[in-house]
């Protein structure tokens, strides 16, 4: 069993920035690929972004592109969500999620473990 514990959540004015982090309970970290999403009141969740056990390989979301970057330290069980140019339309709860395997994925049901979520909300 993987726990994952994000943070780093809060409440932004619109075009700043926040990073989000979440760290999971496992001594083989480097054997997952792991994905952000995020679920706003009344929508469904969403993918934003993944990474591959290395590093090497990531994938985003058409509408966080350019905005947000996804990146890891395996040394320190972490993965990192930084959100730059955040809108209102970025608020949401957010969700780390594990899949073991090396390979990435936007597929929610194809993730193993989540988080419990961090909010994040967007002023105007």
């Amino acid at each position: 069993q993987v726990q994952l514990v994000e943070s780093g959540g809060g409440l932004v004015q619109a075009g700043g920035s926040l990073r989000l982090s979440c760290t999971a309970s496992t001594g083989t970290f480097s054997r997952y690929a792991m994905g952000w999403f995020r679920q706003a009141p009344g929508k469904e969740r969403e993918f934003l972004a993944t990474i591959s056990w290395s590093g090497r390989s990531t994938a985003y979301e058409d509408s966080v592109k350019g905005r947000f970057t996804i990146s890891r330290d395996n040394a320190k069980n972490t993965v990192y969500l930084q959100m730059n140019s955040l809108n209102v339309e970025d608020t949401a709860v957010y969700y780390c999620a594990a899949k073991y395997t090396m390979s990435v994925s936007t597929t929610s049901y194809e993730y193993d473990y989540w988080g419990q979520g961090t909010q994040v909300t967007v002023s105007s």
